[in-house]
């Protein structure tokens, strides 16, 4: 299957890649979803936007330790460091990522759109106003903007929020346009990003699958499934495709 899936890629003429919490898991960053995925352990009305509004200090409580405490000793791994190897080779086009962990851009990828937002900016819900969240104190919760006193939120994508319509129209243009999609760590469980491959798939794009179990993709669209975990499976693609 690795063989497969390094030829497809090869051969590929607008290939890109499409991950999910399963990438990021050897990174040390927990799954949402799952038999160990955080809303095993937190109740997710915690990140419901209207809870948000109404009880900004108690919502902070949760998302410092599941974002913050987390994401802060995170680093990429080798399936995160391959596809940005791929990117520079002008193998891989984009990657359209459902993580808002950052990891794509500090494993040195470009083109990489977000459909949930990046957990690293927090944005004043009263005057706009954003900040890099390794610059804020996040001992004193709510944070509050410097210019205006108003509540920081993390510009990611909460419970009842809207899809930032850049990311999303990005990542669906990407879906037509390509010819092979890598879908890495996905349990295509989580609406709408799940409909990425999807729409790839009904523009005659082949699917290939990195993804140790099966997820809703698996017996849907998938072509090529690599039962492997995400960065021993990429290591393994990058050294056929591109030599290391």
């Amino acid at each position: 299957m690795i063989k497969k899936a390094a030829d497809i890629i090869k051969n590929s003429s607008n290939c890109i890649a499409f991950t999910g919490a399963g990438i990021s898991v050897e990174s040390g960053i927990p799954p949402f979803r799952g038999e160990s995925g955080i809303w095993n352990r937190y109740d997710p009305e915690l990140l419901d936007l209207g809870y948000f509004h109404s009880r900004p200090a108690k919502s902070w409580e949760a998302i410092r330790e599941i974002f913050y405490d987390f994401f802060t000793e995170a680093r990429p791994n080798d399936a995160h460091l391959v596809l940005a190897k791929l990117e520079e080779k002008g193998v891989l086009k984009a990657v359209v990522t459902q993580n808002i962990d950052n990891l794509h851009f500090e494993a040195g990828s470009k083109e990489v759109y977000e459909f949930h937002g990046n957990s690293q900016q927090l944005k004043c819900i009263k005057c706009g106003s954003m900040y890099p969240a390794k610059e804020v104190n996040l001992k004193m919760i709510p944070p509050k903007c410097k210019k205006c006193g108003g509540v920081l939120k993390p510009d990611f994508i909460f419970f009842g929020e809207e899809i930032p319509p850049v990311a999303y129209s990005k990542s669906f243009d990407a879906a037509r346009k390509a010819d092979v999609v890598i879908v890495i760590g996905s349990t295509g469980e989580v609406m709408p990003a799940c409909n990425v491959p999807f729409e790839a798939k009904r523009n005659g794009a082949v699917i290939i699958e990195v993804n140790p179990g099966e997820s809703n993709f698996t017996h849907q669209i998938t072509d090529v499934h690599i039962k492997m975990n995400a960065g021993e499976a990429m290591r393994c693609i990058g050294e056929l495709v591109i030599g290391h």
